[in-house]
């Protein structure tokens, strides 16, 4: 995927976050957690092999795999879980919160 398909497609995340009621901050909060977990993931592979700093039971590819509902309760939790974490993970992540069902 090249940046301007990145782009675009970021910019119809929002576009349906900000139809949904969602504010601008709100959203672009949102966004910003969700690609910090993707770029983790993405740099956890080749090449990079980096160690994840996500533990595994909030990390990316258990988001994939869940929708509607579940995937809200386990994003919030996530976010939750993370905010607890040592470190820079407590900084990122502390005082989030998944502001509403549609933000996932």
């Amino acid at each position: 995927m090249n940046t301007s398909t990145l782009v675009h497609k970021l910019w119809n995340y929002c576009n349906v976050l900000r139809d949904d009621g969602m504010s601008y901050g709100d959203y672009v909060e949102q966004l910003t957690y969700l690609l910090f977990l993707k770029m983790a993931d993405e740099r956890s592979r080749p090449p990079h092999n980096q160690a994840s700093p996500i533990p595994a039971a909030y990390a990316w590819p258990t988001l994939r795999l869940l929708d509607g509902d579940a995937l809200f309760d386990h994003y919030r939790h996530t976010l939750e879980e993370l905010g607890k974490q040592p470190g820079t993970l407590a900084l990122i992540f502390g005082k989030a919160q998944a502001c509403a069902e549609s933000a996932v």
